[in-house]
């Protein structure tokens, strides 16, 4: 009995499923002297040998702190795989109020813990993504960028679920700066491709340049803009048409061989052209001097 229920916990039983079980107090007393069960949290045993690797140390951490327990901040971050792992004690959220500390364990107390927020991973309970990534929002901006970058390019968020969870994540520390990064790399595509070519063309004539010829041929290719005589050539990246492997490889041999035809290319996204359209007419202006 205990070994199947340890198989599938990464070693791990707690006291409570030994005793729903059917294993009694005094079973689990001799185990523990005969060294069959080895103590990891008060209430938390590893069956066999004493040594645990990450997720046997993680999943004790959140049968010490009870039912309703998961797997947060940082240590849920290394466990979906946004941010490398980190010795040292491991975040736990559970219901309730008044954050505290115990022996390799930093518990979290929170009031708000929806359904939708709770997830398993390996068979480990956890926050969800976009929780985890609320919850560690507060750290160094290039840290909360690196695991922002990780989520999606392992395509973890869900645009519902994000601006749900930023719904109840109002005033928390780092979450405006969040925002911003999810914007910028979740939001790349509010505009279809016709959208932000028109967007590019407000851009150019609000900004007295000369204007560019529209989808022409250019070295094989359509180009989304031209300018013959300067030899330049600019394409707006959507990132619904532009984010897959192929595409990336296709866009990559376009510009060689247009490179190589003696034509400048500059790709610009839907992020520059909205939020930054001084540094694009200031680029622009240099390149069309």
């Amino acid at each position: 009995m205990i070994v199947r229920l340890a198989a599938g916990q990464h070693r791990i039983v707690a006291r409570r499923q030994l005793l729903a079980a059917g294993v009694g107090s005094e079973a689990i007393k001799h185990r523990l002297a005969n060294h069959r069960l080895h103590r990891v949290h008060r209430g938390v045993y590893v069956l066999g040998t004493p040594d645990l690797d990450r997720l046997g140390s993680w999943l004790a951490a959140v049968l010490a702190c009870g039912d309703r327990a998961v797997l947060s901040h940082e240590s849920a971050a290394a466990l979906w795989g946004l941010l490398d792992h980190r010795p040292g004690a491991a975040h736990v959220t559970v219901p309730g109020r008044g954050s505290s500390r115990r022996a390799g364990l930093i518990i979290h107390a929170t009031r708000s813990l929806p359904a939708g927020e709770l997830k398993r991973v390996r068979g480990i309970p956890c926050t969800s993504v976009e929780r985890t990534l609320i919850d560690i929002a507060g750290r160094p901006a290039v840290e909360l960028e690196r695991a922002v970058e990780q989520a999606f390019a392992l395509r973890l968020l869900g645009r519902t679920r994000v601006a749900d969870a930023l719904s109840r994540a109002d005033g928390r520390r780092g979450v405006r700066e969040l925002r911003r990064m999810l914007a910028r790399l979740l939001h790349d595509q509010p505009l279809t491709r016709s959208e932000l070519e028109r967007r590019f063309l407000k851009l150019v004539a609000a900004a007295g340049l000369p204007a560019p010829l529209v989808n022409r041929h250019r070295a094989a290719h359509r180009v989304d803009f031209v300018w013959p005589g300067k030899r330049l050539v600019v394409e707006t990246d959507g990132r619904a048409t532009h984010d897959t492997p192929f595409a990336f490889h296709r866009d990559r041999a376009r510009d060689l061989d247009l490179e190589l035809a003696d034509w400048h290319v500059i790709r610009l996204t839907w992020w520059q052209v909205t939020e930054q359209p001084e540094r694009v007419v200031e680029l622009l202006r240099r390149r069309l001097a």
